[in-house]
């Protein structure tokens, strides 16, 4: 037989664990290291891995209301993977995007894909096959509803891509397990910015706070504005004038 028996080292992190027994089942094959896209929050990454959004991971995020910045938070790193070559997929947005401020914020919109998917297996189903793809850098989706085995399927998808996948997800999914790897609950700050509670993230401490302290900045040194703009229905607009609507600094 003369075979080696492989042993893994117990650890007191059972995500060094997890990520130990994944690397045998590749039979010790290590392909290339993840891209690590920094957030532009110095706070934020100091407690991801790797030290920003990690590529072939999901990340849930679970703001506790809309246009308190959930958005703009992923603009650093969506207008360096856009500068990159690389695609950007925005999957059934509840808002219309609003197109200068994503350019005010370095995006390159040639690389930008809005995908209005409707029905939730139709949602699903675009951000599974946009995150395989490995033109695309990051996929933005904003599911109804996702179950724990969507979400695995998700990872997966974006572990073949070597893409980021972002769920956008209610508050009340904080309260609920998921297989994400990472998982942040946002809501506003008193002084203006994002504070973010690091509900799971694998390979770190989790049940911490912090703020996204606003570090990153738009491509013209301005200040921030809005990046989407709720959907309003252009039939009813008058001819050569633009509809009028309340953008939420998303």
């Amino acid at each position: 037989m003369g075979g080696e028996i492989k042993s893994v080292p117990f650890s007191a992190s059972r995500a060094e664990t997890l990520e130990q027994l994944a690397r045998l089942c590749r039979n010790g094959r290590e392909g290339p290291p993840p891209r690590i896209e920094p957030s532009g929050s110095a706070s934020l990454d100091a407690v991801l891995p790797g030290g920003g959004w990690q590529s072939g991971t999901v990340v849930e995020l679970m703001p506790v209301s809309d246009g308190i910045g959930e958005l703009r938070l992923l603009m650093p790193a969506l207008a360096k993977i856009t500068q990159s070559e690389r695609h950007v997929a925005m999957i059934a947005p509840p808002y219309i995007p609003f197109a200068p401020a994503l350019l005010r914020h370095g995006l390159r919109l040639e690389h930008l894909w809005i995908i209005r998917a409707q029905s939730t297996t139709d949602v699903l189903w675009s951000a599974e096959q946009s995150l395989r793809c490995k033109s695309f850098g990051a996929v933005l989706v904003w599911p109804q509803t996702i179950r724990d085995r969507e979400v695995r399927r998700l990872q997966l998808a974006a572990e073949a891509g070597s893409s980021i996948g972002f769920v956008y997800r209610s508050p009340a999914a904080a309260r609920e397990s998921s297989p994400a790897a990472v998982r942040l609950r946002l809501q506003a700050a008193s002084n203006g910015e994002l504070s973010i509670d690091i509900v799971k993230c694998r390979g770190a401490r989790a049940g911490m706070s912090v703020e996204a302290v606003s570090g990153w900045r738009l491509a013209d040194g301005q200040n921030s504005t809005a990046v989407l703009a709720p959907e309003t229905d252009i039939s009813t607009a008058p001819p050569h004038q633009p509809p009028t609507t309340n953008r939420q600094p998303l």
